[in-house]
């Protein structure tokens, strides 16, 4: 398995990340652990998650968090993982922001939740206008330190941002963010491409963004506003029922027929060939199965143009015939 590293730290994933997202929620426990352990025994390593997951569920705040602890004292797949986690969304009215008090709670907590001593990425879910950039860079430095973190990243953060806490880590000595998750995939791809991409690569950053499949719709599963009904992630892909939409999973199906492959597995591997590793949830094996195979996969110059060209944010103008 081609293992990437992320920025410049020590850590290396394979091309695709897991989304814990779902575990919890739309996955029970059973499931994702046969989830988690089919992931690693196909030669993946790197599990994304957060504490805010799955606060708007049932099951509440911490639940993936917890899911994973418990599949890794079931497992004992510690030593072949790589945990990503994020804090700084709201769990409660008391218990969000970057700051460095709430860090120390934070981190503890998912410390807890997931039954180990370590987190190997730890991520501020989004940026915090109201706590200065030094306090919270001094703060991860001092979990580093602590041995509690081995490196650090950022979600959702504009180029201003992740340039000025860069910058400011540089200065002092401290830990930089070594990675980026920012929203990325063939449809939503103007945020990222307007600006990030080039910071990320100006300064060595790896991108992991998440929604790599659109919350699926990329996979075709949704295609009418009546297949929104099929899961209860569908409300959220009536957006890309547009005619751009349509576009792409037209070129999706195109690429998919030419090369064996499903849109899923096309989608992916167009990510893949450009970002480190995308971040995907499954909620049964043969999901995961799917979303494996994309790492295997490589498109063709013609393919990944076909898609661009698909899926660029704005119309190319008319053809004139002459």
């Amino acid at each position: 398995m081609e293992m990437r590293r992320l920025g410049r730290s020590d850590l290396r994933v394979a091309p695709l990340m897991l989304g814990g997202n779902v575990f919890g929620w739309t996955a029970d426990e059973p499931t994702s652990f046969a989830v988690l352990d089919a992931f690693v025994d196909g030669g993946f390593n790197a599990i994304d998650t957060a504490d805010v997951y799955s606060r708007w569920s049932a099951a509440g705040g911490g639940a993936s968090e917890r899911v994973i602890g418990a599949w890794l004292k079931a497992s004992g797949k510690r030593d072949k993982v790589l945990i990503a986690t994020k804090f700084g969304a709201e769990m409660a009215e008391d218990r969000k922001g970057l700051s460095a008090k709430y860090m120390v709670r934070a981190v503890e907590d998912s410390l807890k939740r997931l039954g180990t001593d370590r987190i190997d990425l730890y991520q501020a879910h989004r940026d915090d206008a109201d706590t200065p950039q030094e306090e919270t860079g001094e703060a991860f430095a001092r979990l580093v330190a602590q041995g509690k973190v081995r490196a650090i990243g950022a979600s959702n953060f504009d180029v201003a941002r992740l340039t000025s806490a860069n910058d400011l880590a540089a200065k002092n000595g401290w830990p930089r963010y070594e990675t980026l998750q920012p929203l990325y995939n063939l449809y939503d791809r103007t945020p990222f491409e307007d600006g990030l991409a080039d910071a990320c690569v100006e300064q060595g950053v790896s991108v992991i963004p998440y929604s790599a499949l659109a919350s699926g719709f990329l996979t075709g599963k949704y295609r009418s506003e009546a297949d929104l009904t099929k899961s209860p992630r569908g409300r959220g892909t009536k957006k890309y029922l547009n005619d751009r939409g349509f576009r792409i999973l037209a070129a999706l199906d195109a690429a998919a027929k030419r090369l064996d492959a499903t849109p899923a597995q096309a989608a992916l591997a167009w990510l893949m060939a450009t970002i480190t590793a995308p971040i995907a949830s499954a909620t049964s094996l043969a999901q995961l199965d799917e979303l494996m195979a994309a790492a295997t996969l490589r498109l063709d110059a013609e393919t990944l143009t076909a898609l661009d060209e698909a899926s660029t944010p704005t119309a190319p103008p008319p053809r004139v015939t002459r």
